[in-house]
């Protein structure tokens, strides 16, 4: 597998977490509550994009992170 991505756009306002090369999506969809699934051609999610991260998670400013890693 490869490493993780992790993306922050405050500008955007926006989470991307990839696990695959984002350069292979071909669709995004949807799913709900903000939340996109970025898939390949073949149709395997590699990476999901969570839209208006502060407003979701109540945040002020910017979003809070913590990155744990086991």
């Amino acid at each position: 597998m490869d490493k993780i991505k992790i993306y922050y756009s405050k500008d955007k306002d926006t989470i991307d977490i990839w696990f695959g090369n984002p350069d292979h999506e071909v669709i995004s969809e949807e799913v709900g509550e903000g939340l996109i699934l970025k898939k390949d051609k073949d149709g395997k999610v590699i990476g999901v994009e969570k839209i208006y991260t502060t407003k979701t998670f109540n945040a002020q400013k910017s979003f809070p992170v913590e990155l744990v890693m086991s």
